[in-house]
């Protein structure tokens, strides 16, 4: 008898530290992993728009570009550091995990009928997600060895699933994992119930690619436009304005020989490509953001857009668009 029991009181042992490990999760910390990154990212945005104010005020004078004088041109690309560090680390990782949950959710309706199809032969739906785990369902398989793993060892199957929830904590993933538990605790055919919850999934997920087909031809063409905008800015600093800078030169020396009064304020050319660049910053955060959010609803999807805008519209704006060698008079 004893060596009967020492498995089941094994078991117990397994299943209560399950249970604690359930308890663990739940106690959220006082930021989220994503939330963390978000204040990391304000702080060190911060220091550079503080760098961005010394440089305005003339304490600092670190010209990205020289040539283009100090004071407003270093505040404006220190500015445009912060804007970059605020959005990608956010952006990107978050987008990055998006995506990953994307991958797992797309296989759920996979899983859901493998189990089904194992619960019409009579198991029990702990022994029909065992029987399941055998399968190969992409980065949804890690997590479902585990959930297995653990009905295994004796966790209840309830508990196992709320478990899968923790990790995978999606509104996709929580209502599949609240329908599963209800009709497992009411008894009855969970294999019917399991092949309405895969179809209806199936269903909200081939809504979703629909819509996302949909925006992104709206995406394409804010892109489009963004940089039609930086193709227009590269042909006025190339072709127009010097020829603006060369007639006011010319006029204002004929005005100097006493030939006439007519002047042209060439002088003002620098601060016209500064809101030109301005233009561009702004532009790019909120295309970016709007592109992100008409293609799949999220914010950290637009700061990844924002932050490929803004770094391909600063880069165009001080490296390949000309400078305009034009100091502005104090009398202008």
């Amino acid at each position: 008898m004893a060596t009967v029991g020492a498995p089941v009181t094994s078991n117990i042992a397994k299943s209560k530290a399950f249970q604690s490990q359930l308890e663990n999760v739940r106690k959220k910390p006082l930021l989220s992993s994503d939330q963390l990154i978000l204040v990391v990212s304000a702080v060190a945005a911060a220091g550079l728009l503080a760098m961005a104010a010394l440089n305005w005020i003339g304490v600092f004078n670190i010209e990205v570009r020289p040539g283009e004088g100090a004071g407003i041109n270093p505040a404006v690309d220190f500015t445009f550091f912060a804007l970059v560090v605020l959005m990608a680390p956010y952006g990107f990782i978050v987008s990055a995990k998006l995506r990953r949950v994307k991958q797992i959710e797309d296989r759920l309706p996979d899983f859901l009928r493998d189990v089904a199809e194992a619960g019409r032969f009579g198991m029990t739906l702990p022994d029909a997600i065992i029987v399941a785990s055998k399968g190969r369902y992409g980065l949804l398989t890690e997590e479902i060895k585990k959930m297995a793993s653990q009905l295994e060892w004796g966790v209840p199957v309830a508990t196992a699933l709320e478990l899968f929830e923790e990790r995978v904590p999606t509104p996709l993933v929580q209502r599949v994992v609240s329908i599963i538990t209800r009709a497992n605790e009411a008894g009855g055919n969970v294999a019917d119930v399991l092949s309405m919850v895969a179809h209806d999934t199936r269903e909200v997920q081939l809504s979703q690619a629909a819509r996302q087909i949909s925006m992104l031809t709206y995406v394409t063409v804010i892109y489009i436009s963004f940089f039609v905008f930086l193709v227009t800015i590269y042909i006025m600093a190339a072709v127009f304005l010097p020829q603006m800078i060369t007639a006011g030169q010319g006029i204002a020396n004929s005005s100097a020989g006493g030939t006439g009064g007519i002047t042209l304020a060439f002088q003002l050319v620098p601060e016209l490509f500064l809101i030109f660049m301005v233009a561009v910053i702004v532009h790019a955060v909120g295309d970016g953001i709007m592109a992100g959010i008409l293609f799949d609803g999220k914010v950290a999807s637009g700061m990844q857009h924002a932050t490929i805008m803004l770094i391909a519209g600063w880069t165009i704006m001080r490296f390949v668009v000309p400078v305009l060698n034009v100091t502005p008079s104090a009398g202008s």
